[in-house]
């Protein structure tokens, strides 16, 4: 029995044994569309830690991982042998876990930046799951107007980006991503899902988010200079098909 190489590494920089399992591609190897598993994925990423990746073909889900987590769909991850499901329990559990000096803290500094953008996802698959003409129009300014209160948010100073003692107006804010200029578990669940939104429906829906939204534009830019999202993210391809079914066609 040979142990795995990252068990070796982590036994000897004293980390702890990390796996982690996603939902995997079409061809049941490659990474899948789940802005679940990619959020867990940049968490471990951004935590610094040694961790291994398994994706998990739903169609041939492997009998050792149902006995594992059983009638539990990817992302769960093992630490130290211990089976975790949840992925907002995952995500707490790491932050209490993996602490600094040896690991970062990812948690945002202001609670504003968690709920930046939280109903933008849902908007979204309401607007493309629809089918009916006469809704489809109502849907889309409901996601607009969603799209527009983050781009709002990320144009808002954040405090420390205010000078207190000047009398100038601060002007808009020039920070990298929600909380600040370092990636957050803020972002960590949205941007999975604004990546998903900028692809899927300009693919089915021919909808752009729009031009003048900058901030989400600079925002989406930053992330994609990032490895800790480039490298966890699915293919194009990957996600376009996985709403091959669920995008109605509108009638």
């Amino acid at each position: 029995f040979t142990m795995a190489w990252f068990d070796v590494a982590a036994k000897k920089l004293g980390f702890p044994s990390i796996e982690l399992f996603v939902k995997a591609g079409s061809d049941g190897e490659s990474i899948g569309n789940c802005p679940f598993s990619q959020r867990l994925f940049m968490i471990l990423w951004l935590k610094g830690v040694i961790f291994n990746v398994t994706t998990v073909d739903l169609k041939r889900k492997p009998a050792d991982l149902q006995d594992l987590a059983p009638g539990t769909n990817p992302p769960f991850m093992t630490f130290n042998g211990e089976v975790l499901v949840d992925v907002n329990k995952i995500e707490e559990f790491l932050e209490e876990r993996l602490v600094p000096p040896q690991y970062p803290k990812l948690a945002a500094k202001h609670p504003e930046s968690n709920t930046a953008g939280i109903d933008v996802f849902a908007k979204f698959s309401a607007y493309i799951k629809n089918p009916r003409k006469e809704a489809n129009e109502g849907l889309e300014k409901a996601l607009l107007k969603s799209l527009k209160r983050l781009d709002e948010y990320l144009q808002t100073p954040l405090p420390e980006e205010i000078d207190a003692n000047s009398v100038e107006d601060p002007g808009a804010s020039t920070r990298s991503f929600l909380d600040g200029p370092d990636l957050t578990l803020a972002d960590c669940n949205l941007l999975p899902k604004l990546h998903i939104i900028k692809i899927v429906a300009r693919k089915y829906r021919g909808f752009e988010i729009p031009a003048d939204m900058t901030r989400i534009w600079r925002y989406l830019n930053n992330a994609y200079q990032r490895e800790e999202f480039m490298n966890t993210c699915p293919a194009e391809r990957e996600i376009e098909f996985a709403y091959l079914d669920v995008a109605k066609k509108i009638k």
